[in-house]
């Protein structure tokens, strides 16, 4: 009975220290637990790894919009920055009575709950939130306060995430796939049609178009065993049985394939699995929290990073729907092996450019700018899909051990990694480039 009462007190205790006012809350780690919130409902939803990487920067960017609002001298807003994004317009009033960490930890789960298909399965979160204002008037009306504001905040920034061409992705023609032995075609166990032909097409953050950083043209498909595409598809092939322990275990890390699909007998199972994009804000989360950061610059480290693998997808969207490549899979079934299958299961689009490549060192050349070449950490992103921690010594080398291991894995080729990794680079320099003075907040804080 005594520890049934000393674990109620103890409860009240820190939800009052944590709530009761902006300046006892760091908020880091209330920030990095809401968006592992938004993740796990995208994990329910099968978001695809293009449309993940598109909420989490309309996510993270309303938190630090919000987080603008009220220090915009320390934390300037993105507006003027990001393609189009809308100057937020709010009474002053309205922002001195309400309480800035709830507001940004708020902002992440109401704009989510408008965006993620499910995210009505959020709306616990904000009740959860509001039960422990109940504590006292004063309380409640500073939750009253403050959640009245972000629902202002995310009613004005929907009309701009609505505007960027997700809302018309299915009104767009019907892909089928092209004719030929060199192009893309579906692949096995449940041969899924194509996902987001057309994702090219939506509004980027900074790019000032998809083609911005176009890669060099993929390997032609040629049957000739001193060709460049035999030798590579060669290479694919001959690594599926020479591959190490530690190779093996690469692959499997960052799979990250939220389309996995398990077949036993006539049976079909989907396996859970978080997309690329939520590996690297899973790995975001886990330095802010080993540099012990403040809840205002975790907040701008994650619109940063979100940012940038947003772009990178649009990017490596835009070449794998141009090139259309066929995956090792299709051509090593047809020219070497019919009965040979991948490591890893083949996602359901194009080979060419490798999108791990491309969202992994976007966000590592980020994160590199911010913390330095040489950063240890230890990455447990994976641990709940049953698979060991790892660590690493900078942002560089997980990101190139993420690039290398889709090769691991069967699923593409070297070039498609390696331009993958170039466009990928171009990316982040990018972010880094646009957005030099919200970087500098960071630097001062070193």
């Amino acid at each position: 009975m005594k520890s049934i009462l000393f674990s109620i007190l103890f409860f009240l205790f820190i939800s009052l220290q944590l709530f009761a006012g902006h300046k006892k809350v760091n908020g880091t780690t209330e920030y990095i637990a809401a968006l592992k919130k938004v993740t796990d409902v995208m994990l329910s939803d099968v978001t695809s790894p293009v449309a993940a990487s598109r909420y989490y920067a309309y996510i993270s960017l309303t938190a630090y919009q919000m987080q603008s609002l009220f220090n915009n001298k320390n934390y300037p807003s993105l507006y003027g920055y990001v393609n189009k994004l809308p100057a937020i317009k709010i009474d002053g009033i309205l922002l001195k009575s309400a309480d800035p960490s709830l507001a940004i930890i708020l902002a992440i789960f109401k704009s989510a709950e408008k965006l993620l298909p499910s995210g009505y399965l959020l709306k616990k979160q904000t009740d959860s939130l509001k039960h422990l204002y109940l504590k006292s008037m004063e309380l409640t009306k500073i939750f009253t306060q403050t959640l009245l504001l972000v629902d202002e905040v995310v009613q004005q920034m929907m009309p701009y995430i609505k505007a960027d061409g997700f809302a018309t992705l299915n009104n767009q023609p019907r892909y089928t796939p092209k004719n030929g032995d060199g192009y893309w075609q579906p692949t096995q166990p449940v041969f899924m049609a194509p996902v987001e032909p057309h994702w090219n097409t939506l509004r980027p953050f900074l790019l000032d178009s998809a083609q911005q950083f176009k890669v060099a043209m993929p390997a032609a498909y040629d049957t000739v065993k001193t060709s460049s595409f035999f030798m590579q598809l060669k290479e694919v092939y001959n690594i599926s049985f020479t591959a190490s322990k530690e190779q093996k275990a690469i692959a499997m890390f960052w799979d990250c394939n939220p389309f996995a699909v398990e077949q036993i007998g006539h049976v079909e199972f989907g396996i859970k699995k978080i997309s690329p994009g939520g590996h690297w804000m899973g790995i975001t989360g886990i330095v802010c929290k080993k540099k012990q950061l403040t809840l205002s610059k975790t907040v701008l480290v994650h619109a940063l990073v979100s940012i940038a693998l947003a772009d990178a997808f649009i990017a490596c969207w835009d070449e794998k729907y141009r090139s259309n490549r066929v995956r090792p899979e299709t051509a090593i079934n047809k020219l070497i092996d019919p009965r040979w299958h991948p490591l890893l299961q083949t996602p359901p689009f194009p080979e060419y450019v490798s999108g791990h490549s491309v969202a992994s060192t976007a966000a590592a050349v980020v994160l590199t700018k911010i913390f330095g070449n040489r950063f240890l950490y230890i990455d447990d992103t994976e641990t709940e899909f049953g698979l060991p921690k790892r660590k690493y010594n900078s942002f560089e080398q997980a990101a190139s051990e993420a690039a290398i291991s889709r090769l691991y894995g069967g699923i593409h080729y070297q070039d498609a990694i390696d331009e993958g990794k170039w466009q990928g680079k171009k990316v982040g320099g990018l972010v880094i480039n646009k957005l030099k003075n919200h970087l500098d907040v960071l630097a001062k804080s070193k």
